[in-house]
């Protein structure tokens, strides 16, 4: 997936980054953007049981930052579901609660809704540096990870 400032269309997945995370939602119009809980804001983190799948607006939603499309590769292309079956999806959970930060978050709701499987890149790499970790290689092995910086440049590196 690459992500790219622009503008959105319907059943878009979409994010803005907050801070040094980001925040996805399913793009239906410019008033309404459905995402898994409001963009966590002037350091404020909401409990995860009060967090819900809500509707809301782009303002809202991006919270004055840079919207980001995402954009499939060619691989992913065949598994994403069209604009009206995302939103269908996406919608159809509203309301939902069960956020958990590491394993059901805003990014695997957009992905789950867009191509039905759940993925989270941040849980990637922490799956990566935990099984590293605890794999036995050497401490002074390096390990990729892999980021992307607004604009969906790909900024991989080794640690």
């Amino acid at each position: 997936m690459k992500w790219i400032p622009g503008e959105c269309r319907t059943g878009d997945m979409i994010r803005v980054r907050i801070g040094s995370i980001y925040h996805y939602g399913i793009f239906v119009s410019d008033s309404e953007v459905i995402a898994f809980g409001l963009p966590p804001t002037g350091g404020l983190f909401r409990d995860d049981a009060e967090i819900r799948v809500i509707s809301t607006d782009i303002d809202v939603f991006s919270a004055g930052k840079i919207v980001e499309t995402g954009v499939c590769e060619k691989g992913e292309r065949k598994s994403r579901f069209s604009p009206e079956e995302t939103v269908s999806r996406a919608r159809s959970r509203l309301g939902e609660g069960g956020y958990s930060l590491l394993h059901n978050n805003c990014e695997h709701f957009v992905w789950e809704c867009a191509m039905g499987k759940a993925k989270c890149t941040a849980e990637e790499t922490v799956r990566r540096h935990w099984e590293h970790l605890f794999s036995g290689k050497n401490k002074n092995d390096k390990i990729p990870v892999k980021t992307a910086e607004p604009g969906g440049k790909d900024n991989s590196r080794l640690k």
